[in-house]
């Protein structure tokens, strides 16, 4: 096998109309998602059409601004998906840019780690390698910051007598939230946790599947997906603990005090 089998418009299509298994189910329960379950797939088949199309455009490309441009795009983009999940209180421009440079800062560090010094192509800054690692990375790295900030506004809101009584007796924001760090901190971690532990026993990861599906050695295959599944491991927990550190003092001033409504 030297590629990946073609797949055409009526493969695709095919393909979609496992959606009416969905679509049962919600039908049936009266769960009414039958509408957002068609917008979420039509949606995705653009995403995923528009997205091959610029790759095809970038990768052709030599000057690695462009490599450069896509990426800090879609750092911005990861930016924006990371404050929509936020509480309303959260939805701040603060937030995006430290939402923005955190995922742009992580995916930096862990894509050029990843492509300079551990697979070493030539050009190490070939898109064809650095964009799909990337995205992986800020996949990743979105979601521990996310969740990250979902638990600390959470402990915040419903721990706020124990942390202002901290702060009242001297102790600074970072020592208040001390016990909170850790738990959102492990909160953010424990997904990629389980995934590393059952990746390869029960579920075969996506790249590695692409790669043997595209024709490459499966042992070869195997040991790119330890390799992404090692930086992605890092990824996430620099992600994490740069939105944890940054995520307390969104919802403390300068003076140690909480700014959650009311206060």
């Amino acid at each position: 096998m030297t590629g990946a089998e073609p797949i055409s418009w009526i493969d695709m299509s095919l393909a979609a109309l496992l959606l009416a298994i969905n679509a049962g189910i919600s039908l049936a329960f009266g769960m009414r998602l039958e509408r957002s379950l068609a917008i979420a797939a039509v949606r995705m088949v653009l995403q995923l059409s528009a997205v091959g199309f610029v790759l095809k455009i970038v990768f052709a490309q030599t000057s690695p601004l462009w490599t450069a441009l896509v990426g800090i795009i879609m750092a911005l983009v990861a930016g924006f998906e990371l404050i929509s999940r936020q509480d309303k209180r959260l939805r701040t421009l603060v937030t995006f840019g430290l939402g923005s440079g955190t995922l742009l800062l992580v995916g930096a560090l862990g894509t050029l780690y990843t492509t300079a010094i551990v697979i070493g192509p030539t050009p190490w800054y070939a898109p064809r390698y650095v964009l799909p690692i990337l995205g992986m990375v800020l996949g990743n790295a979105l979601t521990s910051a996310s969740l990250v900030l979902q638990t600390l506004n959470d402990a915040a809101e419903r721990d706020r007598g124990v942390i202002e009584n901290r702060l009242s007796l001297g102790a600074t924001r970072f020592t208040a939230f001390a016990t909170i760090l850790a738990r959102a901190l492990k909160t953010a971690m424990t997904p990629l946790l389980n995934s590393m532990s059952v990746t390869g026993v029960v579920a075969l990861p996506g790249m590695m599947t692409g790669q043997i599906l595209a024709g490459a050695d499966p042992s070869g295959a195997a040991r790119y997906q330890i390799v992404i599944m090692f930086v992605l491991a890092g990824a996430s927990g620099l992600g994490a603990l740069i939105a944890a550190l940054g995520g307390v003092m969104l919802i403390t001033d300068r003076r140690h005090r909480l700014r959650l409504g009311g206060a």
